[in-house]
């Protein structure tokens, strides 16, 4: 999971920062995502999957289908 969010960031051509500050976290913290220092919160893996246009689990790597899920209304 760790290297599937640091590859799509860098897909995007955010820095760690710039993706932190999208998130309202420090880069400290969002560099310990990508290193799998610590684990990320549902409400951060939701927010990553809108941003990268990608389902939670292709973020946790559960499948390899990138599109995501239709939205509930």
């Amino acid at each position: 999971m760790h290297e599937r969010i640091r590859n799509l960031r860098e897909d995007l051509d955010l820095s760690q920062k710039e993706m932190a500050e999208l998130l309202h976290i420090a880069q400290t913290t969002y560099s310990d995502y990508e290193l799998g220092k610590i684990n990320i919160p549902i409400t951060i893996l939701k927010q990553l999957s809108q941003i990268h246009k990608t389902s939670i689990d292709y973020l946790l790597d559960l499948t390899e289908e990138k599109a995501p899920y239709p939205r509930t209304k």
